[in-house]
């Protein structure tokens, strides 16, 4: 990137003593921490000034310095928007005799949700459009749409604010009009009981923001009096509320990492008292479904650990009467089931691909779809319908735009339903190549990593390479298709998937062995994947680089403390840094139902091993990439003052003339911009990063 006589702030040095275990850490910006209250404060106090200053000045220097490019992120911005169908609609789904579908006009940055009943050659019925919804608002989220059985009342959800508190409304779909009922502070979701009148929805700490109360509503009564029918009293678990598939049953669930509770009551009796199916245990976990007399369960009971399927009679729901329906396999995580009439699906991963398993329940047909492609991506919908033979999924790949596939369970007859467009007359996907190579890391273990580029691409020290990974909660990252990856991929960078540990891909082991006391696998594998591309010849360490986002930002903030020479740039998306701290902090949302995830610090071990790799703890006086870190003020997943503190130790301490930015949106949280467009321009921001690095601006 050009020069610029424009300097860096420096942020101002106020030590707090921190203290754990006799072990004393001293944290120079503890003072950029702001509550809710500060943030929301019409009058600021000083220190809510002087925070929104630092960042404020971040900002400034940041556009200062890359404001030369601001013509080239327009122009990337209007590339990435051109590949995208503008007036584009979901496939219609079918439910309780309505198909429902999603589409949006051009121009426009929010979805138009509709309806049809009986046909699709139906009069179309508005049920939101989001554009009118969302016009007096910087941010806007609507979810949770929820019909009513007698299809003429919607729940639906609002967040305005990006800290995922949602607003519920109810809304007549006969009349238009939107009840007077507003319920606070909620996740979102919502559940109708048969009557059509009474509601369950779950309830957030105010401060924590945790899961933790199920409520009942009933329609046109005060919401202050609205009746509490489960508090999740335990703080390392969150709580939330279902219905089966078959319509019967109300489901309330409680989680914490590794262990699970559920509890019935028939959807019929609303008013009625919940049914505990089985007391939690620990380290043994369930989900629920319901299927005639059984209800049937996603579990790892008896040591199962990749999952297997069990069922009990409705009647008799304690362990002690569970059997197996589909029995634990070591070399196949048991990743979903869906549960028609006379089928069941199961969603499995082998050596890293997904797979669906097609079985009648009479045992006369189980076979799996096939799909050829070396690396891909697949899904089941949610298929709401239960008496069909007709199971919908998508499937794409990295060098495959996504598709919507109808697929006949009885006749094995596949329909595309849609097939997704990228416009802009460019896009051939003989023109992209994909592979999975395994790279061997330090231990021994064999980690695959995902490659796409383009055929004209040659391989080898001076290609540029971005390579991405996550490594957390056992989330594993398909392998899918992206339009605004052509761009990078269109100027000669190869863009790599790293299946670390932490995620699922290789089965639950895999995401065993990457947390609590396992966590620096994740970062280990990363590097060792680096290292891999580079001595394979796909790039060298002037020409790598490295991405993440939240616990992918964390891993980005350890490898760059622990092998920083390997890469060029960084990007850091709403990095997890500030570990200790945060996982000490039990007010903070999340911490108290991350403990089985990285550890409880307040127990001495947990603590020495946290601190030895968290990003904020361990920077140091050396020499640091090129770095770009992003974050949101209203974040309430990873809180702004982590990244915000980590840049600004980073800038005390490094000893090189690289590039270090932080971009604050004050406007959003962890999800970034709420329109489908703007979220392109966070993603033109990140490429420009890139492709400035490496004096490719010219090449649009």
């Amino acid at each position: 990137m050009k020069s610029t006589d424009a300097k860096p702030p420096i942020a101002e040095i106020k030590p707090t003593r921190l203290e754990k275990h006799g072990d004393v850490r001293v944290d120079n910006y503890f003072w950029m921490r702001l509550s809710d209250e500060q943030k929301a404060a019409a009058v600021k106090d000083e220190q809510t000034e002087n925070v929104i200053a630092y960042l404020e000045a971040e900002n400034k220097y940041y556009n200062t310095i890359v404001g030369y490019t601001n013509n080239f992120q327009e122009q990337l911005f209007q590339e990435m928007k051109g590949r995208i169908k503008e007036d584009d609609s979901s496939v219609p789904y079918k439910n309780n005799g309505y198909f429902y579908n999603t589409r949006y006009e051009v121009g426009k940055q929010y979805p138009i949700y509709s309806r049809k009943k009986g046909s699709l050659d139906a009069a179309e019925e508005i049920l939101f459009d989001v554009n009118e919804m969302a016009k007096d608002f910087d941010y806007y989220k609507l979810g949770g749409l929820n019909v009513s059985p007698n299809n003429k009342l919607v729940v639906f959800a609002t967040d305005t604010v990006s800290r995922r508190q949602y607003f519920l409304r109810i809304k007549n779909l006969e009349t238009g009009k939107i009840y007077d009922d507003i319920i606070e502070n909620t996740t979102g979701g919502s559940v109708w009981a048969n009557d059509n009148k009474t509601i369950f929805y779950t309830k957030k700490n105010p401060v924590t923001l945790r899961s933790e109360k199920i409520f009942r509503h009933v329609l046109g009564t005060p919401t202050s009096e609205d009746v509490e029918v489960y508090h999740e009293k335990d703080d390392t678990f969150g709580t939330y509320v279902t219905k089966s598939k078959s319509k019967k049953y109300i489901i309330i669930s409680s989680f914490a990492t590794m262990t699970s509770e559920s509890r019935y009551l028939d959807a019929d009796t609303p008013t009625g008292s919940f049914t505990i199916i089985q007391p939690r245990l620990k380290n043994v976990e369930y989900n629920v479904s319901h299927y005639k007399d059984h209800f049937y369960f996603l579990t790892n009971k008896d040591g199962a650990t990749n999952f297997k399927l069990m069922k009990t009679s409705v009647h008799q729901t304690s362990v002690a009467h569970w059997e197996d329906v589909i029995p634990h396999r070591k070399e196949t995580l048991l990743e979903d089931f869906s549960i028609f009439s006379d089928y069941l699906v199961l969603e499995e991963r082998t050596n890293g691909l997904h797979k669906i398993r097609i079985k009648r329940w009479d045992d006369t047909k189980d076979y799996y779809l096939p799909f050829k492609e070396e690396t891909y991506a697949v899904g089941v919908y949610g298929n709401p319908e239960f008496d069909t033979d007709i199971i919908r999924y998508s499937y794409n790949s990295f060098t495959s735009p996504s598709a919507v596939i109808d697929f006949n369970m009885t006749t094995k007859a596949k329909e595309i339903k849609k097939q997704q467009e990228v416009l802009g007359g460019k896009f051939k996907q003989e023109n992209y190549k994909s592979k999975r190579v395994w790279a061997t890391v330090r231990d021994g273990k064999k980690v695959a990593i995902s490659l796409v580029y383009h055929k004209d691409t040659p391989l080898n020290e001076n290609t540029p390479l971005l390579q991405y990974a996550y490594g957390s909660y056992g989330h594993t990252i398909s392998d899918r298709f992206s339009t605004t990856r052509l761009s990078l991929l269109d100027r000669g960078f190869v863009y790599a998937l790293a299946h670390v540990r932490g995620s699922e891909y290789l089965g639950r082991e895999w995401y065993e062995d990457g947390k609590m006391l396992n966590k620096k696998n994740t970062f280990y594998d990363f590097i060792d994947c680096s290292q891999f591309l580079i001595d394979h010849n796909y790039t060298s360490p002037k020409h790598l680089y490295a991405m993440g986002g939240s616990a992918g930002g964390l891993l980005m903030g350890a490898i760059v403390n622990i092998k920083p020479e390997l890469y060029h740039g960084i990007i850091a998306a709403v990095p997890f840094v500030d570990v200790v701290s945060t996982m000490l902090d039990d007010s903070i949302p999340l911490t108290t139902g991350e403990y089985d995830e990285w550890g409880n610090p307040n127990h001495k071990e947990f603590y020495d091993y946290i601190k030895s790799y968290s990003p904020y703890d361990n920077v140091a006086k050396k020499a640091y990439p090129n770095i770009l870190v992003t974050t949101g003020f209203h974040d309430s997943q990873v809180q702004y003052w982590e990244p915000a503190k980590w840049v600004a130790k980073l800038r005390a301490l490094k000893t090189d003339t690289n590039l270090l930015f932080l971009e604050t949106n004050m406007e959003t949280g962890h999800g970034g911009a709420s329109g489908r467009f703007e979220s392109l321009k966070e993603t033109a921001k990140e490429y420009t990063f890139l492709l400035a690095l490496e004096n490719k601006l010219a090449q649009l």
